[in-house]
């Protein structure tokens, strides 16, 4: 019998306790990268920004000159990405104190990092490290808003990601989400076996596609991508442990759950809504019964949040 482990189980790489990580209303891990493997990651994102060279600091900024720099938040929200703007500013040489943790609610003026260093080195790793920050902290607060939502109703739907994520930046993404408080889902084609529908097209029915995919992987948790309560009912049947209802109406998810019920497969496997999912119609949609709702606005239409670097002594 295929082993029915939770959503978060199934889909998140090895995990680990951060110091920089505390969670609201919660302790659970998060997701872990080798350090010298992040700061590889994070220079890379560095080299692309920097070129040839910061020609702007090497023109007017004295080398060798050592400066205090703060990092702020100008609006509220949740802060994200603090251990990897730390790890990613060591690793260049430069000393940082993180004032809040991943997780933490941020005000408005709140002072996030205290940097001191090189001031070339930390002229030229501005921006980089701000997109990150900013981006993570974003999608975090987004992420924290529609969880709490959820909350307040006694709900128990999980908010996931998708994979819709910027290039290059799926770890950064993935891990924002669960800082906010939802679930990254699958990080890489690799993490589970998701038939969705082109790869029913190619095979020809619901049955082919868990057959093949049961006969491929005797540990990869198998989700099936359906249209239609009837291929719901037939993923079921032949063994998937998770079935996406992708583009029902929330009336449609509820129908839906009524036959898995009749057909004695409710909660015996994962149900997951995606498609059409908004903030506002997102309670209409955990109050069917469903246990995850994916949602690629989470890391493709997240906004950034505003948060700048000021030098404050030389």
């Amino acid at each position: 019998m295929r082993d029915k482990r939770s959503q978060k189980e199934q889909t998140v790489l090895p995990l680990s306790k951060s110091k920089c990580f505390k969670p609201k209303g919660g302790d659970y891990k998060v997701m872990f990268m080798p350090r010298k493997r992040m700061e590889e990651k994070l220079k890379q994102l560095l080299a692309e920004d920097v070129g040839q060279g910061d020609v702007t600091s090497e023109a007017v900024v004295p080398a060798g000159l050592k400066i205090e720099a703060v990092v702020l938040a100008k609006e509220a929200g949740v802060a994200a990405g603090i251990e990897e703007t730390t790890i990613f500013m060591e690793s260049l040489g430069l000393s940082v104190k993180a004032e809040v943790a991943d997780g933490d609610e941020i005000r408005s003026g709140s002072v996030i990092l205290n940097i001191s260093g090189n001031a070339r080195a930390i002229l030229s790793a501005e921006r980089t490290m701000l997109n990150l920050l900013s981006r993570m902290s974003g999608i975090a607060t987004a992420t924290r808003k529609l969880t709490e939502k959820l909350r307040k109703d006694n709900l128990t739907a999980k908010v996931a990601a998708t994979r819709k994520t910027a290039p290059g930046l799926q770890y950064f993404d993935k891990k924002a989400v669960l800082v906010g408080g939802g679930d990254p889902h699958r990080l890489r084609l690799d993490s589970m076996i998701l038939l969705k529908d082109n790869h029913l097209a190619v095979t020809g029915s619901v049955e082919n596609a868990v057959k093949k995919a049961k006969a491929a992987s005797m540990n990869k948790k198998i989700e099936v991508e359906v249209t239609s309560i009837e291929d719901a009912l037939k993923a079921a049947e032949a063994g998937a442990d998770i079935v996406m209802l992708d583009n029902f109406s929330p009336r449609q998810v509820r129908q839906a759950v009524e036959a898995l019920k009749k057909a004695g497969f409710f909660r015996k496997i994962l149900l997951e809504v995606s498609g059409g999912i908004t903030e506002q119609n997102l309670l209409e949609y955990a109050s069917a019964q469903v246990d995850v709702i994916s949602m690629g606005a989470l890391t493709h239409s997240a906004k950034a949040l505003d948060i700048s670097l000021e030098v404050a002594a030389t």
